[in-house]
């Protein structure tokens, strides 16, 4: 989590989590369809990822394809893939809007967005280099790994939640 964002986020700061206290982190709102088979969200368009590409509505489409196992590139162990299974597609709405469409009902979907398990990942970026030197757009910037020893990461100066992150 320090190096990805989610679309959503459950709120830090509440004790417990609930579908109230989930706030918006790379979206900036979210609205059901009135059959409640297609969520929608709003981007930010101040967000960019650490090599400097902007993020925009084509990462959460390849994100949900890599997710749902519809990509070319793939994971080499994807226990999320399940998680998704009732998403039928996601569509891009221009560069600062996404839908996902669901096959029936799922309110629960919006809680699994906001788990630390549903990051968003950078399209120009393959699933090899993720495991190995990952891009993000969270306050850390990766910098080094020891296998099985550490991980070194750095302030992002360009984080877009301003006075952020608080530690170098």
């Amino acid at each position: 989590m320090p190096i990805f964002n989610n679309l959503v986020l459950y709120d830090q700061y509440k004790p417990q989590n609930s579908m109230g206290t989930i706030e918006p982190e790379l979206a900036t709102s979210w609205a059901w369809d009135q059959a409640n088979t297609a969520l929608t969200f709003k981007l930010r368009n101040d967000v960019k990822w650490h090599d400097g590409k902007p993020f925009t509505s084509q990462d959460v489409k390849c994100t949900f394809d890599l997710l749902q196992g519809k990509a070319q590139d793939k994971f080499r162990k994807n226990p999320r893939k399940d998680w998704f299974a009732n998403v039928s597609e996601v569509t891009a709405n221009g560069d600062y809007e996404v839908t996902i469409h669901l096959k029936r009902p799922q309110p629960s979907i919006l809680a699994m967005l906001a788990s630390g398990y549903t990051p968003m990942y950078a399209c120009h970026v393959t699933a090899a280099q993720m495991r190995t030197h990952p891009i993000g757009t969270g306050p850390f910037k990766f910098v080094e790994m020891k296998q099985n020893e550490s991980i070194k990461l750095v302030k992002n100066p360009d984080y877009f939640k301003k006075g952020l992150p608080y530690l170098d």
